[in-house]
C-alpha cells in the first residue's frame, strides 16, 4: 500500500532515509513529501556561545536543525580545529541534552555526548533536565527554531532551572509544497495512509490534503509522529488512526502497518 510522509528526507550523506526503509520492510511503498524550509539567522551571535562554554551550564538540542546551525558556525569561522582541539571537551564537562536519537547523533558527530536520548519529547526531557540540575547555576543554552513550543522553557522557569534561548533558524512553508502534494496525487492517486511529523506540518499541509482527496479523505489512515502532533490533528478534526509509541521510525512503521491491515 502506499504511504505518504509528510516530512524532510533524511541528508544524503548519512544513507537512505529510515522511514521509508521501515515502511518497505513492511511491505509499503512509501514516498516522502518536505514540508518545511528553514533559513538560519543569528549565526555570528550563537557562533560567540558556542565558544564561550563557560557561561553556560550546558546545551539543549531539540531539533536537527539547531545542530545544523552549529556545524554552520564551525564552518562559516573556520572555526572547527579551535572547536576539536579545546571547546567541545569543555562543553562535554557539562550536561548535553537532546531529544531524539537523530538529534543525538548529530550531536555525536560534532564530539559531544548526548544526553536524553530516549526521551522523545521536550516535555519528558525538561522532566530529565529538572531532576538533574540545580537552581544555582549558570543558564543552560537552548538554541531553537522560530516556532518552538514554550514546553520546555516553561517548565524549566517554573522550576528555578536558569535557561537562556537563541533562535538559529526560522521554520517556513516549504515553496514548493502545494506543487509536489499535486504531483503525488495526480500521479500516484489517494494513499493508503498519510503521516504527519509536526503542528506546522498540519497547518501547512491539510487543507491542501483535503482538497486532493475528496471523497476518499475518510479512507485515509492518518498517522501521527508523536502525541503533540496528534493533538494538531485532532484539534484540525481528523480522525488519527495510529500514534508512533516512540518518534522513531520503527515504531511508526510499525503502527502504520496495524493500522493498515
Amino acid at each position: 500500500m502506499r504511504v505518504l510522509l509528510l516530512k524532510e528526507p533524511r541528508d544524503e550523506e548519512s544513507g537512505p532515509d529510515p522511514y521509508l526503509k521501515e515502511l518497505e520492510s513492511h511491505g509499503h511503498k512509501a514516498a516522502l513529501i518536505p514540508v518545511l524550509s528553514f533559513k538560519f539567522v543569528s549565526l555570528n551571535t550563537f557562533s560567540d556561545k558556542l565558544f564561550q562554554p563557560e557561561k553556560h551550564s550546558g546545551l539543549i538540542f531539540t531539533s536537527p536543525r539547531a545542530v545544523e546551525a552549529v556545524k554552520m558556525c564551525l564552518d562559516m569561522g573556520g572555526r572547527r580545529e579551535e572547536w576539536n582541539k579545546s571547546i567541545k571537551d569543555k562543553w562535554n564537562s557539562k550536561s548535553i541534552y537532546v531529544v531524539g536519537k537523530a538529534t543525538g547523533a548529530l550531536v555525536q558527530s560534532l564530539g559531544l555526548k548526548p544526553l536524553g536520548e530516549d526521551t522523545g519529547t521536550a516535555d519528558v526531557l525538561s522532566r530529565l533536565i529538572i531532576e538533574r540540575e540545580d537552581t544555582n547555576i549558570p543558564p543552560l543554552f537552548f538554541p531553537c527554531g522560530s516556532i518552538k513550543r514554550e514546553v520546555l522553557p516553561m517548565a524549566l522557569r517554573e522550576n528555578g532551572v536558569p535557561l537562556e534561548t537563541l533562535t538559529v533558524y526560522q521554520t517556513a512553508e516549504h515553496p514548493d509544497l502545494e506543487k509536489n502534494l499535486k504531483n503525488y496525487f495526480t500521479e500516484q492517486g489517494t494513499p493508503a495512509s498519510i503521516a504527519f511529523f509536526s503542528p506546522s506540518g498540519v497547518k501547512f499541509c491539510l487543507e491542501v490534503v483535503r482538497r486532493l482527496s475528496g471523497e476518499q479523505l475518510n479512507e485515509i489512515k492518518f498517522a501521527a509522529i508523536g502525541a503533540t502532533t496528534q493533538d494538531a490533528m485532532t484539534a484540525e478534526g481528523l480522525c488519527v488512526s495510529c500514534t508512533a509509541e516512540k518518534p522513531t521510525a520503527e515504531h511508526l512503521a510499525a503502527a502504520i502497518a496495524t493500522a493498515l491491515q
